[in-house]
């Protein structure tokens, strides 16, 4: 059977969804009442409802009353990843479905001693009046891939495809209930209608087995989620409140929830982002695939939770790269800039041409070719992560102390490479200032490290290379005309990332060089408040939009160059276009505010507690960690280090 053509009208936009998940997974939940994102048993795992990336193949798991506006409220139960949607219908009465993947236990840290289930818990109530209820169940095996089969068991449905599994459970044989032969498949879909006060639980597991539950059993997992989520956030109060992000509390909770929603609870990685091949241009071929854990982006997520109270989370991440660095690298000590949230080094990356992509911008892809480049900056978040713990108190376990210097030393003898640059473009490699800034910051604080006694090493040499860093960045990646640092030697083109040179300490802030990057970024790259990451061939066809995180970095420059008023605009400009339950993408288009790339993006909401800590401490709030990278007090602990700015 042929399979329909698609519009792009068919599509929910990007925004208009919520997440949830178990630490283990994490499902997309439209405004609509479809699940149309989710991966099980594990994030990196093939989809089993994926339209999202092709509305006819990809397959969903629909909830929603018969009639009534297409879309309903969406909103999470406080300070929580269990999400709410609420439909209105036309007679009056209301459909609540409150989503969830169950999970129970302690989530400190890596979390050992939580308990889930590879499940999607979906209780359906009616307010109001009667509400007359339609359910969608079309699971799609391997994004799609596979041939799939359904039949009726004694307690509810099962799908499957070869070893895949999937049951369904919490529908009765009154429902009006029907299999649909799709052009990929099968399709379940039944009716049923719920008087003013009932409910009912239904329930998707993975595997055979079935999680059939009454509804006093699903209020429990509902309560026990709820606690377990509000209890990570709550545990961290006794290290920081968040009065200090006044008035954006709840923006920056959220964000903490998104990043420990993309954390695995049981090695402690942390997920770029739940999807794969969401698109930063419409139509274009910029699709990625997000769900590995890259070290920049995690070491970032770490340090963020880190700020925020979560001092376990920095610690296992940390540890983490430690362990898949030693026992699955290619080579010993090797650091690979990426890997899999199991540890894994291989990423094979390739498209799947069964599946049109979001408003059909293909290819789909899965994997990450960007596994095998060369990315300098590496190095300076995994040992900024490791020096921000020690200067706020934390030890390094005895793994830790031995693995940093392995770290530096290859640092120092990578620093004179070409690489592919935190953008992973793909037409390099280049010589980009960013990454030598990077190694740069990496020995600087290897060098701070030492001297604190926590690690030994090749002392002397960190500090020379330093020097020697600073010495060719200053000379070779300045371009006079531009007024700016370049994104890589000889190639006069504005970066984003430059912008940070000041506040990694490179130079001080108030540099003619720091100021002029600084403003060119500003005027050169930000459209209707949002930041490009650069105007330049990069390999890869087609643009993209702006940049949340880069947005956010502009908003850190500003406000540590005393353009506060500025800074402060900025950053209640991206506050704004958080969509209804304070989520963001990777991008967003300039043009008219929806999100592309990947989603939730860990980057973006990283950025968002980032400037929110950098606002608090230039506007004088009590900060919950010690004077930020790049203030006056820092830079003063470390004055008169060789290799430091002057």
């Amino acid at each position: 059977m042929t399979a329909p053509s698609s519009s792009p009208d068919d599509y929910l936009p990007i925004e208009d969804h919520g997440a949830i998940g178990n630490l283990r997974s994490v499902a997309l939940v439209g405004r609509d009442g479809a699940i149309d994102w989710c991966c099980l048993p594990r994030l990196q795992s093939a989809s089993v409802f994926a339209s999202l990336l092709d509305h006819h193949r990809g397959g969903r798991f629909a909830l929603r009353p018969t009639d009534g506006p297409r879309l309903g409220a969406q909103a999470y139960l406080e300070h929580t990843n269990v999400l709410v949607t609420t439909f209105d219908t036309d007679g009056g009465g209301q459909l609540e479905v409150t989503d969830l993947m169950p999970l129970r236990g302690s989530i400190v840290g890596r979390c050992g001693s939580s308990e889930t289930e590879p499940a999607v818990l979906r209780l359906a109530r009616a307010r109001g009046g009667s509400v007359e209820v339609a359910l969608e169940w079309t699971p799609r095996f391997d994004y799609g891939g596979s041939s799939t089969r359904l039949a009726a068991t004694d307690h509810g449905h099962l799908a499957w495809a070869g070893e895949d599994a999937l049951t369904l459970c919490g529908l009765t044989p009154d429902d009006h209930l029907e299999v649909l032969d799709l052009h990929n498949g099968p399709s379940l879909r039944a009716r049923f209608t719920l008087g003013d006060g009932e409910r009912r639980v239904i329930a998707s597991r993975w595997g055979t087995e079935e999680f059939g539950l009454d509804v006093d059993e699903a209020m429990a997992w509902v309560d026990s989620t709820v606690t377990t989520w509000r209890s990570w956030v709550h545990a961290a109060d006794a290290a920081t409140s968040r009065d200090w992000a006044a008035p954006y509390q709840e923006l920056v909770i959220r964000s903490e929830l998104v990043l420990k929603l993309l954390t695995v609870a049981d090695t402690g990685a942390i997920a770029a982002a739940a999807t794969t091949s969401l698109p930063e241009e419409i139509g274009g071929v910029r699709n990625w695939d997000y769900r590995y854990a890259w070290i920049r982006d995690a070491a970032l997520s770490a340090q963020a939770l880190f700020a925020l109270g979560h001092r376990d989370e920095a610690s296992a991440f940390i540890e983490w790269v430690e362990q898949v660095a030693r026992t699955e690298g290619r080579r010993e000590w090797g650091l690979q800039l990426v890997y899999g949230l199991d540890g894994g080094t291989e990423m094979p990356e390739s498209d799947l041409p069964g599946l049109e992509g979001y408003r059909r911008s293909a290819p789909v892809r899965i994997g990450n070719g960007a596994v095998d480049q060369l990315q300098l900056d590496i190095y300076g978040e995994l040992i900024s992560a490791a020096y921000e713990l020690v200067r706020n108190g934390e030890a390094l376990s005895d793994e830790t102390r031995a693995f940093l210097p392995e770290v530096a030393d290859e640092a120092c003898r990578n620093w004179h490479e070409a690489d592919y640059g935190l953008w992973e473009v793909r037409n390099g490699p280049r010589q980009f200032v960013y990454s030598k800034a990077m190694v740069w910051m990496a020995l600087d604080r290897a060098v701070r490290l030492a001297e604190r006694g926590v690690i030994d090493g090749a002392v002397d040499r960190w500090r020379a290379t330093c020097v020697a860093i600073r010495e060719e960045v200053l000379e070779r990646g300045f371009d006079d005309e531009l007024g700016s640092f370049v994104q890589s030697y000889d190639r006069p083109v504005l970066d984003a990332s430059n912008a940070l040179l000041p506040m990694m300490e490179f130079l001080p802030f108030d540099d003619p060089r720091s100021q002029r990057t600084v403003k060119s970024t500003y005027e050169g790259l930000t459209d209707a408040d949002l930041v490009w990451r650069y105007h330049a061939d990069d390999g890869v066809a087609g643009g993209e939009g702006g940049f949340g995180l880069c947005t956010f970095w502009l908003v850190d420059a500003l406000a540590m160059s005393e353009q506060v008023d500025e800074a402060r605009r900025l950053f209640e400009s991206m506050a704004a276009r958080a969509n209804h339950v304070g989520l963001y993408s990777e991008q967003i288009d300039p043009r008219d505010g929806s999100f592309l790339g990947n989603f939730p993006q860990a980057f973006t909401h990283i950025g968002l507690i980032n400037s929110a800590l950098y606002l608090a401490y230039v506007e004088g709030r009590p900060s919950p960690v010690g004077a930020p990278i790049g203030s006056d007090e820092h830079r003063a602990e470390r004055a008169g280090e060789p290799g430091a700015a002057p």
